[in-house]
């Protein structure tokens, strides 16, 4: 049976969101192809009709977890109010939904300690990622007039990961929120929005 281009979009979409999925819960060095495949509903044998190795799965992967995460955020940089926009942003970020949202939140917490672990696409992928979340955020101060918005950008995104980083290990939901509130405060007054 022959399916028609936009049936192998789909289907590689359902497996970059398997592969992903994947590499968030065990990491680049236990992800299994055979098992990514099962989970996207598809055989083995499948796998190469979608992608030339498990090093162009990883490197896709980590390109549709940025997409996924911030496509939204992308498609406003330049029409939302910037102060309200980076109030937002940092706002969702250092959250507790965003701290317990592993599965879907911001990839830089889970892969800047696996990056080490990843193909060299895969780390060229994710350096093009954040050298574009930052850009999104110089933009935003830019447009507010914010002075030295590439420092600015670039240090609050640091100690935003950071913050998350950590709040993830505290069980405790009230240290975790203080964590983030406190983090919340510096990366507002990073930002020139305090």
């Amino acid at each position: 049976m022959r399916y028609d281009s936009e049936h192998k979009a789909r289907t590689r979409n359902r497996v970059l969101k398997e592969a992903a999925a994947a590499l968030r819960a065990v990491g680049p060095d236990r992800l299994a192809v055979a098992d990514v495949m099962n989970r996207a509903g598809l055989t083995h044998g499948g796998f190469y009709g979608h992608f030339k190795s498990r090093d162009e799965l990883l490197t896709e992967a980590v390109g549709a977890m940025f997409q996924d995460r911030y496509e939204l955020y992308f498609s406003h940089i330049e029409t939302v109010e910037p102060r309200a926009g980076l109030q937002r942003f940092v706002d969702n970020y250092l959250s507790i939904r965003h701290r317990d949202a592993r599965d879907t939140g911001c990839p830089i917490p889970i892969l800047a300690g696996e990056l080490h672990r990843l193909p060299e696409a895969a780390r060229s992928r994710f350096d093009v990622a954040v050298h574009r979340l930052t850009d999104g955020l110089v933009t935003l101060l830019g447009r507010a007039a914010i002075d030295a918005p590439r420092t600015r950008a670039v240090s609050a995104i640091a100690e935003m990961v950071g913050a998350i980083a950590v709040a993830r290990t505290l069980p405790d939901i009230t240290e975790a929120t203080e964590l983030l509130e406190t983090a919340k405060v510096s990366v507002e007054a990073k930002l020139g929005l305090r």
